[in-house]
């Protein structure tokens, strides 16, 4: 999956000669954490978060004169200069990797220059429930089996036989023993005791649920 296809293309930006109070409204209006900053020719200049604003905004008493000191600063003096950006053609896969890597909230997305979307951590996270069918009803079925060609076809007939739609499969390493693989499939049935009791009858190891009484 393409950045482009899951990315922000309507994004709250300002200018480097807006001020801190600009910034500190338009994301309290708009519920948002991230702004980048763009020029007159919409090329991103820098970044400003929620966090580098909790930084540099006093609290308790200080100084009326202080405080508004610091709300009229121009947000070229407190923005985050050449942020971290990706491209729409990038693999979401990868850019997860630089969320990861580099500890950030948002990433800019950056085509000939100039700014045309957004992705943060959560549109991430919320791509990564879509894609695995956590947000619809089912179960969710983790299967043991060795790691050799044409297995999840073998896993696959079960679920075809029992006429089950299978929302995602995941492939993890077993950390017991590397000549296995773990498979999490999610299938759209919340009774999944029969298709247990076929996968165990064929010889695969049903990891979870293991409900009492199913095929040994």
């Amino acid at each position: 999956m393409l950045i482009e296809e899951i990315m922000r293309t309507e994004v709250f930006t300002l200018t480097p000669d807006q001020t801190v109070r600009e910034a500190a409204s338009l994301m309290r209006e708009n519920h948002i954490r991230h702004l980048p900053i763009v020029d007159s020719e919409y090329k991103l200049v820098g970044i400003i978060t929620d966090r580098d604003l909790k930084e540099i905004i006093p609290y308790g008493n200080k100084p009326e004169e202080e405080i508004s000191k610091i709300y009229d600063m121009q947000l070229s003096d407190c923005m985050t200069k050449e942020p971290i950006t990706g491209h729409p053609m990038d693999f979401v896969e990868e850019s997860a990797l630089v969320f990861y890597h580099n500890q950030i909230g948002c990433l800019p997305i950056v085509s000939n220059h100039k700014l045309v979307g957004i992705i943060t951590g959560t549109d991430l996270l919320y791509k990564y429930i879509e894609l695995t069918g956590a947000h619809q009803p089912g179960s969710q079925i983790e299967v043991r089996v060795p790691n050799i060609p044409g297995i999840l076809y073998e896993v696959s007939k079960v679920f075809n036989e029992f006429q089950t739609n299978v929302q995602s499969v995941l492939v993890y390493p077993d950390k017991e023993n590397e000549a296995n693989k773990i498979l999490v499939i999610r299938i759209k049935t919340m009774n999944p005791i029969a298709i247990i009791e076929g996968l165990k009858g064929r010889g695969f190891d049903v990891l979870w649920p293991n409900f009492p009484g199913a095929a040994l």
